[in-house]
């Protein structure tokens, strides 16, 4: 869920800076998937989080990012409840239904409490810093559109969302060089 957040700001020292704020707790909901070797940024708006909503973004995710037969996408989600019942239908998988997600998907499990494990989070941060932390959006629609516009820079391969969501476990040879 992405919404307007006030957070850390440079002011005077004594002042006390004001950011506007709607009042209540509105925001919109955005499932995303990022392809770590392009940085393709995919998104849709589910409306809310359930177990539904979650299995059709990874079919929608799927149709719209096809792979060769015998590819596969390793996925990684969170252990919040509606992730978790999707992931458990379709490893059951009863009567076949979700074959389509079961032969392109991989599951990644992370343990309990650990999002920095989770390349979209990282994306998330980033959303959040760039897009909505300490900026007034006077309606809903006009959030939205923000972050609609923001996420089409992104639906394309970038260098940015390709680094931020790979894991290099490797030294460059200059660390290790000059650590011998």
């Amino acid at each position: 869920m992405l919404a307007t957040l006030v957070t850390w700001i440079w002011a005077l020292i004594g002042s006390r800076p004001k950011v506007k704020s709607a009042p209540g707790r509105r925001s919109v909901a955005y499932s995303g998937f990022v392809i770590p070797s392009t940085g393709k940024l995919w998104v849709n708006k589910p409306g809310w989080f359930t177990y539904e909503t979650v299995i059709a973004s990874i079919r929608d995710f799927l149709a719209n990012n096809p792979l060769p037969d015998g590819v596969k996408y390793y996925m990684v989600m969170d252990n919040a409840p509606w992730h978790r019942k999707a992931k458990r239908l379709i490893k059951e998988n009863l009567n076949g239904i979700y074959q389509d997600i079961v032969d392109k998907v991989v599951f990644v499990y992370l343990p309990p409490y650990s999002p920095d494990l989770n390349p979209i989070e990282q994306v998330w941060r980033i959303v959040r810093r760039e897009v909505t932390h300490n900026r007034y959006f006077p309606t809903l629609e006009d959030l939205t559109k923000r972050l609609d516009d923001y996420f089409a820079l992104y639906a394309k391969p970038n260098r940015k969302f390709s680094s931020l969501c790979s894991f290099n476990f490797h030294k460059r040879k200059s660390q290790t060089d000059s650590a011998a």
